[in-house]
C-alpha cells in the first residue's frame, strides 16, 4: 500500500531544488537526453524525488530512443496514477506518483511486450536506489 503524502506548496518549494519542482509540481519536461537515467543501467529501483515512493524496477527499464528513461509497467499496479492531459494541443496520458501525486511524465502505447506501454519518465522526478 502507498503512502500518501500532502504537503503544501510552500513545503514543496522548501524541500525540493528548483529543477525537481518544476518537473514533479508544475508538470514540467526536461529537455530529451539531457536526464541522468536515460541511458544509465544500474540495477535496483527507481523511487519518486518527492516523496520517496518505488515506483519501477530497473528489471522493467529499456532504451526506448526517446531521450528519456522508459519502463514498460511500474513496480506494482498502485505506484503511480494516470489521468488525461491536453496541455499540448493532443491527448496524453500523464502519470503521476500515487505517494504525493507528483507529476513522473506520460505512458505511451507504443512499448514492448509484455504490456505494449512505454513509461516515459522525467529522470528529475526520480532517484535510483541500488541493490546491493
Amino acid at each position: 500500500m502507498v503512502k500518501k503524502i500532502e504537503r503544501t506548496e510552500k513545503e514543496w518549494k522548501e524541500i525540493l531544488s528548483d529543477g525537481v519542482y518544476h518537473i514533479l509540481r508544475e508538470s514540467g519536461t526536461e529537455p530529451p537526453f539531457s536526464g541522468k537515467y536515460d541511458s544509465f543501467k544500474g540495477k535496483g529501483v527507481y523511487v519518486c524525488a518527492g516523496c520517496g515512493n518505488v515506483l519501477f524496477d530497473s528489471e522493467n527499464k529499456y532504451d526506448s530512443g526517446s531521450g528519456w528513461p522508459s519502463f514498460w509497467k511500474p513496480i506494482t499496479d498502485d505506484a503511480v496514477t494516470t489521468k488525461p492531459d491536453l496541455s499540448m494541443g493532443v491527448e496524453r496520458i500523464e502519470v503521476n506518483c500515487a505517494g504525493c501525486g507528483g507529476h513522473l511524465g506520460h505512458v505511451f502505447d507504443d512499448g514492448p511486450p509484455p504490456t505494449g506501454l512505454r513509461y516515459c519518465m522525467n529522470s528529475l522526478a526520480l532517484e535510483f536506489k541500488g541493490s546491493e
